[in-house]
């Protein structure tokens, strides 16, 4: 998959011709199509996307011991397409997608007859940032293999079916969410965002969030008092369409988070944002990203814009722009 911070090569540019195999070397296993169907086989097909966040806005845990998170939709994708095979194996691609393939086989098995098929997924999402990508891939998994065989994916089913697979961000649902991640269950629809971009540095590596989730978070009284506080204050921003009262919540939480998973750029980052009059900074909580949050509605966007990529692009990593996905933005998406 493709990192955000990636450039991507002019169409026009060719790729270099592969080596020829050597003499007696095993070909690699060819990716199926759809193009040639097989004779005799059920041809019921399901295709699906979901959206991946730029981290999230807020994380951390509430007086009455829940952790939860909430969304930060983003214009980046897994895609899934799923082909029944009714009495055939069933096959993923990539291979090493071991829970979108347990997904796919406990939905399968609910339709109470052997069956199998091909599931191919692929998208924009980095893995091991923090950008959501192996709950979009599950996301639109279920909503393929539930389009293919009738199974309904409305977002309380598609949170029962992940539910004994990990934890899990909410981007089954379309909207910015409070979500209570370890129990795969919505807490709060809070609505969307105002236009916005983030500008975004990678700081490098990977951290895995299964991992990030085991390890048990310790929150004192007084923390959880403000994560309540910055909960309530986040909520009543996204009802007023405010990102600069959004911003100094996601501000916030990207600090409180340094003691769990501590960003080397967020002085850096927090002070380009003053400097260009930025809404706040976001940051990836269990991943290795911070961004700049820009208001697209701002009649100074583009200099301000300009700047914090200039300012970033000088800092330890990779730099590259993000758009907030709207409310609007994700019922069309939804609805497609």
């Amino acid at each position: 998959m493709t990192p955000p911070s990636a450039a991507r090569p002019p169409s026009a540019a060719r790729p270099a011709p592969a080596a020829a195999p050597s003499a007696g070397a095993v070909p690699p296993p060819r990716r199926p199509s759809f193009a040639s169907p097989r004779p005799g086989v059920d041809l019921r097909t399901g295709s699906a996307r979901a959206f991946g966040t730029f981290g999230e806005l807020l994380q951390g845990a509430l007086p009455g011991g829940q952790e939860f998170l909430v969304t930060l939709p983003v214009d980046r994708w897994a895609r899934a397409r799923f082909r029944l095979d009714p009495g055939g194996p069933l096959r993923v691609f990539p291979s090493h997608k071991t829970k979108t393939r347990r997904v796919a086989e406990a939905m399968l098995a609910a339709c109470g007859r052997p069956a199998g098929g091909v599931l191919l997924l692929d998208g924009d999402l980095p893995v091991g940032k923090g950008m959501a990508s192996s709950s979009a891939d599950l996301v639109a998994t279920v909503r393929a293999v539930g389009a293919a065989v009738g199974l309904d994916t409305s977002p309380a089913e598609v949170e029962r079916w992940l539910r004994p697979i990990e934890p899990t961000d909410g981007v089954m649902h379309p909207e910015v969410v409070a979500f209570e991640h370890r129990e795969v269950r919505l807490r709060e629809r809070l609505g969307g965002l105002p236009e916005a971009t983030v500008v975004a540095v990678d700081e490098g590596g990977l951290l895995d969030t299964v991992a990030f989730n085991r390890v048990p978070k310790v929150f004192s009284p007084a923390q959880r008092a403000e994560y309540a506080e910055l909960l309530a204050e986040l909520g009543a921003a996204l009802r007023a369409g405010d990102l600069a009262r959004v911003g100094a919540v996601t501000t916030r939480s990207a600090v409180l988070n340094q003691r769990l998973a501590p960003k080397r750029n967020l002085d850096a980052v927090l002070a380009i944002a003053e400097r260009v009059g930025a809404a706040g900074v976001v940051c990836a909580h269990s991943g290795t990203l911070l961004g700049v949050l820009l208001d697209e509605n701002d009649a100074d966007h583009g200099p301000r814009l300009a700047a914090a990529l200039a300012a970033c692009s000088t800092l330890p990593g990779t730099t590259t722009t993000v758009r907030a996905l709207t409310l609007q933005d994700m019922e069309l998406a939804d609805a497609a």
